[in-house]
């Protein structure tokens, strides 16, 4: 499976703008390169908008959703949206990655559970209740949103399932707009998440930030189960991060390293 992050400009209320570099962008990443185009494109978090303009219910875009589905059929390929902010008929609004398959089918949602409360987006946002997981082409895969990062409860669960159909996650897509004054946090608990999960991680961030003042870090990655980084792109600038995972290789990993067989969830809870 060979995987592109779309390290994009995202401009604060500009979906006009957004959109116009996503469609660029998309362009130049399936065209490939050495004959070999993308199986998946995964976006960074709040594309469309930005994190995040202000008041926010004036700044939503107009259907973001029917882009990624445009693109997805367009292209023959299957893209895991990164997020966009969404209305819901309640008047509540979600950071939500929508999911599309190459047919530019919603196949999936996951609302971003944990609001990163110090830039108040808890007060904006309404928090999601569900997992992100959904199969892409065969395997089997999960996402998650930014700060959802620092908490390893939600993506160990997610990656191992809470027995339904979907097995144990072969890859977990983060698209995320992280700053600059956390660079260190970044790659460390990428890394770590990669390793503890067993699963091929991919973290797509944006070009831009919250502000001048805060800038986001680039750091737009691919890394494997053993913590061995694929691909990424250290600077800020656009980019197109592309890697070509082996899912062979995490039956080799899983069996040399079998935590999860022993793992004692019984004493897991307080």
């Amino acid at each position: 499976m060979i995987i592109s992050c779309l390290q994009m400009p995202v401009i604060i209320g500009g979906f006009t703008e957004n959109t116009a570099a996503l469609r660029r962008m998309m362009k130049t990443a399936m065209e490939g390169s050495d004959g070999k185009r993308p199986d998946v494109i995964l976006l960074p978090e709040l594309w469309d908008i930005g994190f995040y303009p202000r008041p926010l219910a004036e700044n939503l875009a107009d259907n973001p959703q029917g882009v990624m589905a445009e693109l997805a059929k367009e292209y023959g390929v299957n893209i895991v949206g990164g997020s966009v902010a969404v209305k819901e008929p309640d008047g509540s609004i979600a950071n939500a990655c929508f999911v599309y398959d190459r047919s530019g089918t919603c196949i999936a949602r996951y609302d971003k559970t944990h609001l990163f409360s110090p830039a108040r987006e808890d007060r904006h946002f309404a928090k999601g209740d569900h997992l992100g997981r959904f199969m892409l082409d065969g395997v089997p895969c999960a996402v998650v949103i930014c700060y959802d990062l620092r908490f390893f409860e939600l993506l160990g669960t997610s990656c191992r399932g809470n027995g339904g159909d979907i097995p144990r996650a072969d890859v977990l897509f983060l698209p995320t707009q992280w700053p600059e004054v956390r660079r260190e946090h970044w790659q460390i608990l990428t890394r770590a998440r990669a390793i503890e999960n067993q699963v091929y991680l991919c973290g797509c961030n944006a070009k831009g930030g919250f502000s001048p003042k805060v800038p986001l870090c680039g750091c737009t990655e691919i890394i494997g189960p053993w913590g061995d980084i694929l691909a990424q792109e250290p600077t800020d600038e656009e980019a197109i991060v592309t890697a070509e995972i082996e899912i062979e290789k995490l039956t080799e990993v899983r069996k040399a390293l079998p935590v999860m067989d022993d793992r004692r969830p019984e004493l897991y809870s307080i």
